[in-house]
């Protein structure tokens, strides 16, 4: 079953980036579908990184400082050539007169460049803004899960989850909006804990508040209502609240999805995100996220030779872009991200050998539970996390 959830969850990153695919190439007017897609991928690195790490801490072997290590160092294998790739390609050819603030980006503060400026330049590089949010979870929330108590986890997780909420409803009282409100941390970090609550309590659902399970029919609602109002034109007071319905009206849906896939999903939806060509898709979707713009602005630049129309959003910059973008990042896969992947088995949370011997189940100080050789279970924490 285990595989099958793996498989639904790279089937969940398929459809994250498309939807992303579509608001950059296609959408006419804009679209928020873009967004949702990013913070369905938050809500994913939350919960799958948060399972490595809760799974590394549950070992009778476990240390603070070797987990630490490995994460970091699988993390660098898994994000940073790729990541640096595309920057130096983009210094080479100054691809968009992009060269000056490259700096920024290799620092992964490409947020708080955009939130200083105010504005998208340049553009070609305003999707990492997403990627440096992610880098700087990745720095700081390992650290909470393995280091702070266990029982507090889940509390911790909430009063984080209460304050970007508390963010978004500050904002309105600062008059007019600005990047900085969707860029700065706490603007993303609600989605990308809501994924490791989801870890949290990934063998424990039924204790899920049924209030949550209730809610999600008419969140969902709401959040279709409000998705739609916000391409209506509006006043200053209902232009606020429909941006905070739209933050947090869908984030109990997308979490409760990536909960059901994490668990298997029966049904059509179930076998559609387990067909080898959607997976196929979520397990480079890192590429993909990371070479669209690239690919978008080499294909907008390649128009004198086409026999369509690129040049504008719509189904013809679509196609080719996409396909541009799939050609790309499949290469990148094979070539160079995946044989970069398999080092990682040489920086295991955890050693398989001495996780194994253990004489016995013993609850640790921290009350969990340590696995024995004789009930041993196959682990998350030294698994290839398949390209998340």
């Amino acid at each position: 079953m285990g595989y099958a959830r793996d498989q639904q969850l790279d089937g969940l990153r398929t459809i994250a980036v498309t939807m992303v695919l579509y608001h950059h190439f296609f959408a006419v007017n804009g679209s928020v579908l873009g967004h949702l897609g990013v913070r369905l991928f938050f809500v994913l690195s939350g919960m799958l990184i948060t399972r490595l790490l809760l799974d590394a801490r549950s070992s009778v072997d476990y240390q603070a400082g070797g987990a630490l290590k490995a994460f970091y160092i699988r993390r660098a294998l898994r994000i940073f050539p790729p990541y640096f790739a595309m920057l130096g390609f983009v210094w080479l050819v100054n691809l968009e007169g992009a060269r000056g603030s490259l700096k920024w980006h290799a620092l992964y503060l490409s947020n708080f460049w955009y939130a200083i400026r105010d504005e998208w330049t340049p553009w070609v590089l305003c999707h990492t803004w997403s990627l440096s949010i992610e880098e700087q979870f990745y720095i700081a929330w390992p650290l909470v899960i393995l280091l702070a108590p266990r029982r507090l986890i889940a509390s911790i997780c909430v009063t984080i989850i209460a304050f970007s909420l508390a963010y978004r409803f500050y904002w309105p009282f600062t008059g007019t909006p600005a990047l900085a409100r969707d860029l700065l941390p706490p603007a993303s970090v609600d989605a990308l804990v809501a994924g490791s609550l989801l870890a949290v309590h990934t063998r424990d659902t039924e204790r899920w508040s049924p209030l949550i399970r209730m809610g999600v029919v008419p969140l969902t609602i709401a959040s279709v209502i409000v998705l739609w109002l916000k391409s209506v034109p509006m006043t200053p007071v209902l232009d606020w609240l429909t941006w905070i319905g739209a933050e947090v009206f869908p984030l109990i849906p997308l979490a409760m999805l990536v909960a059901c896939c994490s668990r298997g999903m029966r049904g059509p939806l179930g076998r559609f995100l387990e067909r080898p060509s959607i997976t196929a898709v979520g397990r480079m979707s890192y590429g993909v996220y990371l070479f669209h713009p690239i690919m978008l602005s080499l294909v907008v630049k390649a128009q004198p030779w086409l026999l369509v129309n690129v040049s504008e959003q719509g189904p013809s910059r679509f196609v080719i872009a996409t396909t541009a973008t799939l050609m790309l990042a499949s290469i990148s896969w094979l070539a160079f991200e995946r044989p970069l992947n398999q080092l990682k088995r040489y920086f295991p949370y955890v050693s398989p050998a001495k996780s194994l011997t253990s004489p016995s189940i013993q609850p640790n100080k921290a009350g969990e539970r340590n696995y024995s050789a004789s009930v041993y279970r196959p682990s998350y924490a030294n698994r290839d996390e398949r390209g998340s």
